[in-house]
């Protein structure tokens, strides 16, 4: 099985300015997230760098990945995710495409090779032959509410929160497709998508300030501890 693993980075942040690029932890998060893919040690994994900034392109070269340069409008805040993932899927030359967020520094190396195993159906997961696409999670046994009424519990019955059923949120920190069903889909969430859980600390994505000292602090003491 062949397969792409992206890296996507845009230049611009709405809510972090520069996150992909600033300083993080001596380094920064699109730096981190290359070494890491290329950490996973698979021959023949295809590992690019999509973006449309001169500095991505930089450090891409500089890590002897490949490159390539998003479209203008794909940088958009007017471009959808679903149009920006039909548009991942139409330039790529493989089975499948692996999606990794920069924004999520704490993902684990041996996560994304565990995630790899149960999307080939390689080892222990030999079993697991009928998803086309999978997707990190984090069940959260929160008492939820949507559209007027609760999702996971019953009003007149309310149960204790550790009996709730876990709403299922998914992280889009690793996302893994088949290609076609990518296509057909306009989306990394298939009709047989895997949920693959991951722990709170690797649930961590950056979207706020606040997100980004929390998780520079925590990769900071992970590093240390690791020493």
């Amino acid at each position: 099985m062949n397969i792409t693993a992206v890296i996507p980075c845009r230049a611009g942040s709405t809510r972090v300015k520069n996150k992909n690029f600033r300083r993080f932890a001596d380094t920064n998060l699109l730096e981190i997230k290359v070494k890491q893919a290329k950490a996973l040690g698979r021959r023949g994994l295809d590992i690019v760098v999509n973006s449309d900034s001169p500095i991505a392109k930089d450090i891409a070269i500089a890590n002897g990945v490949r490159f390539v340069e998003r479209p203008e409008y794909y940088a958009s805040s007017e471009c959808t995710n679903s149009e920006y993932y039909e548009h991942l899927a139409g330039s790529v030359d493989a089975d499948c495409i692996m999606i990794l967020q920069p924004t999520a520094p704490l993902i684990r190396t041996e996560t994304i090779n565990d995630c790899l195993n149960v999307f080939t159906s390689n080892g222990p997961y030999s079993h697991l032959n009928s998803y086309d696409s999978l997707m990190t999670c984090e069940y959260v046994k929160k008492f939820a509410w949507y559209g007027g009424s609760p999702m996971n519990y019953d009003l007149s019955n309310m149960p204790n929160s550790q009996d709730l059923q876990p709403v299922i949120m998914p992280t889009f920190n690793i996302m893994i497709c088949k290609v076609d069903s990518l296509l057909k889909a306009k989306n990394v969430i298939t009709d047989r998508c895997f949920f693959y859980e991951v722990d709170d600390l690797q649930s961590i994505e950056i979207d706020t300030p606040l997100d980004f000292e929390i998780a520079e602090f925590l990769y900071k003491k992970i590093r240390n501890e690791d020493k």
